[in-house]
């Protein structure tokens, strides 16, 4: 059975760090596509970044680059996002997801393409 797991969400002042883990069980992360994706309260969920198998190409959407980190550590079956200049618009529930296809790199940011979903770690930054 798939699960994904995700920690490390929490609170933080604007400027500061956070970096959040997907654990990954049922199956080996590495043969997969693994986003992030994160939603706010009234918004839709929106995806974040995300890694091609193996780790050989990473994306993200404009308002993180440069600034979130996403990574894969195969041995240990896990999923990273490494947030740094946290702003308070990155507020949100952040989940991790995983599916076996590979939709383009536009197509990968649409939550409908995944199969497995995380239950979710809130991140709050504050100004």
């Amino acid at each position: 059975q798939v699960q994904l797991v995700e920690s490390g969400g929490g609170s933080v002042q604007a400027g500061g760090s956070l970096r959040l883990s997907c654990a990954a069980s049922g199956y080996t992360a590495s043969t997969y596509y693994m986003g992030w994706f994160r939603q706010a309260p009234g918004k839709e969920r929106e995806g974040v970044s995300v890694i091609r198998t193996g780790g050989t190409s990473t994306y993200y959407t404009d308002s993180v680059k440069g600034r979130f980190t996403i990574s894969q550590d195969n041995a240990k079956n896990t999923l990273y996002l490494q947030m740094n200049s946290l702003k308070p618009e990155d507020t949100a529930m952040y989940y991790c997801a995983a599916t076996g296809t590979w939709a383009g790199w536009t197509g990968m940011f649409d939550p409908v393409r995944y199969n497995y979903w995380g239950q979710g770690t809130q991140v709050t930054v504050s100004s």
